[in-house]
């Protein structure tokens, strides 16, 4: 049993970093529809990975170290409660750079300092 839950977080974390990178690909070509519709499945997949509690999350928390930055902005930024230091991590230094993912890094941490940030309340 503990096999099939392992394999169905993993078809949702693939799940969240796939729809990230494509309403990426969708922003950038200025898809905003399309782009709209990757965002809601990502945030479905998130939920279904919440309602595995802490499982889930730590599922998600692979998605910290991946190679598109767009995608690891977007798992540190629903990670914060779960994954503070990390995520930070994750945020300041996508945060450093240009472009609209590190806007969203800055974004992330700026709603996180001013106590708005709601994106996983637990």
């Amino acid at each position: 049993m503990a096999g099939v839950v392992a394999m169905k977080l993993d078809k949702l974390v693939k799940e969240f970093g796939d729809c990230v990178a494509a309403q990426t690909r969708c922003i950038e070509r200025g898809d905003a529809a399309a782009g709209n519709k990757y965002a809601k499945r990502y945030i479905k997949a998130f939920d279904k990975l919440c309602s595995q509690g802490a499982a889930g999350r730590d599922a998600l928390a692979v998605l910290l170290d991946d190679a598109r930055p767009d995608v690891r902005v977007m798992a540190a930024s629903f990670l914060l409660r779960h994954s503070k230091e990390k995520a930070m991590r994750v945020l300041q230094e996508e945060a450093k750079k240009t472009g609209f993912i590190a806007f969203g890094a800055q974004q992330a941490l700026d709603r996180w300092k001013d106590g708005s940030w709601a994106l996983d309340p637990e």
